[in-house]
C-alpha cells in the first residue's frame, strides 16, 4: 500500500488538486467488488490504485467539514488519505458494504485524531472526554436546537459540558473553533473563477435511501456481531472488545498486566479471537442469504 502514488495536496490553492482527483473514474459497484477481490486474494497493488484514487474525492468532501478547526485543509486531505489507505487495506468486499460507506469511518478517524493532536488543549493529554466533545458537540447542539454558527450562552455551555461531562471552558473553546472563520466550502476557488469548491467534488458518498439501507443493515449486523461474541470465552471477549470496540483502547501491555501474561501473548489471543469472530460473521452472512 505504501508504494501508491498519489498527486500532491499544494499548500496554497486546492483549484489544481481538485481538478486532478476529478479525473479519476468512479467505480460501479461490480468493478469495485473486482478489485477488492483481487487486493485481498492477490494483495494487487494496480487494484489497491484504483480503489484509493475512485475515493479521493470522498476524502475531500470530508476534511472540508473539518475546516473550521484552524488548520489547512491541504493538512486534512493528507490524513484523510491516510485514513483511506488504510481502509482499502481492512476492506472485506464479502461483507456486503460498499467501500465509501466503510471508508468514510476511517476517514473521519484520521482527520479528526489529527485535529485533536493538533489542538493545544489536547497536546497536555488527550483523554476519553475530550475526544467525546469533539465528535458529539455538533449533534449535542442540534438535538438541543443551538444555532451552529454563533456563539454558545452561558446556559448552554453549562448544558452541554454537564451532558458531556467536560469543563465548560473546552466547550466554549471548541465551539468558538468550530464557527471560526476559515475559507468557506463555498468559497469561489479563485478571483477569475466563480466555480466553488463544493462544485469541484461530486458527491460519492452514500444518498439518504442508501445512508437509510446502510444503517438498517449496520444494525442488522451489529446484532449478528452480538450473538457471534458468544462463540469466544470470556477472555477473548474482554480481550477483542478491549482492544478493538471501544473508544480508547487499552495497549497490549495493559491487557497483560491484567490476565498476567505477556504482550505477546495479548496479541495472539487478540488475533485469534478476530480471526473467529470474522469465520462465525462470513458463516451468519452466507446462511442468511441462502
Amino acid at each position: 500500500m505504501s508504494s501508491i502514488n498519489l498527486p500532491l495536496v499544494p499548500d496554497n490553492g486546492l483549484n489544481s488538486y481538485l481538478q486532478k482527483i476529478r479525473a479519476f473514474p468512479m467505480l460501479s459497484k461490480e468493478e469495485e467488488t473486482a478489485l477488492a477481490e483481487r487486493l485481498r486474494d492477490e494483495g494487487d497493488v494496480e487494484a489497491a490504485h484504483k480503489l484509493v484514487t475512485s475515493h479521493l474525492r470522498l476524502v475531500a468532501k470530508i476534511a472540508f467539514k473539518f475546516k473550521n478547526y484552524g488548520l489547512p485543509v491541504s493538512d486534512l486531505i493528507a490524513e484523510g488519505n491516510i485514513g483511506l489507505m488504510t481502509a482499502v487495506k481492512k476492506f472485506d468486499p464479502d461483507l456486503g458494504y460498499r467501500l465509501s460507506t466503510y471508508a468514510m469511518w476511517w476517514i473521519r478517524a484520521a482527520i479528526g485524531e489529527f485535529v485533536l493532536n493538533s489542538w493545544s488543549i489536547v497536546k497536555t493529554g488527550s483523554n476519553a472526554a475530550r475526544k467525546r466533545l469533539f465528535f458529539k458537540l455538533k449533534g449535542v447542539k442540534a438535538r438541543l436546537g443551538m444555532l451552529d454558527d454563533r456563539e454558545l450562552s452561558p446556559l448552554e455551555t453549562r448544558q452541554i459540558a454537564s451532558e458531556l461531562q467536560v469543563p465548560e471552558h473546552e466547550v466554549t473553546d471548541l465551539s468558538r473553533r468550530m464557527i471560526g472563520s476559515d475559507s468557506s466550502l463555498n468559497a469561489p476557488l479563485s478571483q477569475d473563477s466563480e466555480m466553488q469548491h463544493i462544485e469541484m467534488l461530486e458527491d460519492d458518498t452514500p444518498n439518504p435511501e442508501e445512508a437509510y439501507a446502510a444503517s438498517e443493515e449496520l444494525g442488522y449486523r451489529s446484532q449478528m456481531l452480538k450473538s457471534a461474541m458468544d462463540i469466544l470465552n470470556e477472555r477473548e471477549q474482554d480481550i477483542l472488545v478491549s482492544r478493538r470496540l471501544v473508544e480508547d483502547p487499552l495497549t497490549l501491555e495493559e491487557l497483560g498486566d491484567r490476565y498476567g501474561v505477556s504482550r505477546e501473548r495479548i496479541r495472539q489471543i487478540e488475533v485469534r479471537a478476530f480471526e473467529k469472530l470474522q469465520h462465525k460473521m462470513k458463516e451468519s452472512l452466507a446462511l442468511a442469504a441462502a
